[in-house]
C-alpha cells in the first residue's frame, strides 16, 4: 500500500491503495463516485471514462500509481448540478435508453469538443469511437454533440 495524491472534481484527494489498482475501483470504492461505471475492464468500452489533465482516458486499467499529481475529472466533477451543455443536450435529444454508458460518453464528448470546438460529422464519429453502446443510441449522440456545437456559435 501507498498514498497517491491527485486533484479530483477541482479538489485535491489523497488516498491509500495499491499502486495497481485501477482507479476506477479508487474513484468508485475509497471516493464513493459512481458515475464511471465498469463494463469491459479492459479499457475499449468507455463506460469509466474520465478525464486526467483534459483528456478522455480509460479508468478501468489506469493503475493509480500514474495518477498521482495529476487532475482527474469525472461525470460528477462536470457540473455540479448536470448543467453542463452536453448533459442538456443528451436530454433534449433523449440519448440515454438504458443510462450505462452515459457517463463515459459525456467524457469523450466532452474531451472531443475541448480540443476541437467545431467538429464535422466524421470527427465526431472518429472521437467517439472509443465508446460502445449496446442500446444502439449513435445518431442521438451526434445530434446531442451538434447541438452543443450549434448553440455555441
Amino acid at each position: 500500500m501507498a498514498k497517491f495524491a491527485f486533484n479530483l472534481n477541482g479538489k485535491k484527494v489523497s488516498v491509500e491503495a495499491d499502486p495497481d489498482t485501477p482507479l476506477l475501483w479508487v474513484l468508485r470504492e475509497k471516493l464513493g463516485l459512481t458515475g464511471p461505471k465498469y463494463s469491459c475492464g479492459i479499457a475499449v468500452c468507455g463506460a469509466c471514462a474520465v478525464h486526467v489533465n483534459g483528456e478522455a482516458a480509460p479508468s478501468c486499467n489506469t493503475p493509480i500509481m500514474l495518477i498521482e499529481g495529476r487532475n482527474v475529472t469525472t461525470i460528477e466533477g462536470l457540473s455540479e448540478d448536470g448543467s453542463h451543455p452536453l448533459q442538456e443536450a443528451w436530454i433534449e435529444e433523449q440519448v440515454p435508453q438504458c443510462g450505462y454508458c452515459q457517463s463515459g460518453m459525456i467524457m469523450f464528448a466532452a474531451s472531443l469538443l475541448n480540443k476541437n470546438k467545431k467538429p464535422n460529422r466524421e470527427e465526431i464519429a472518429e472521437g467517439m469511437n472509443r465508446v460502445v453502446c449496446r442500446c444502439g443510441t449513435y445518431l442521438r449522440v451526434r445530434k446531442a454533440i451538434e447541438k452543443v456545437i450549434a448553440d455555441n456559435e
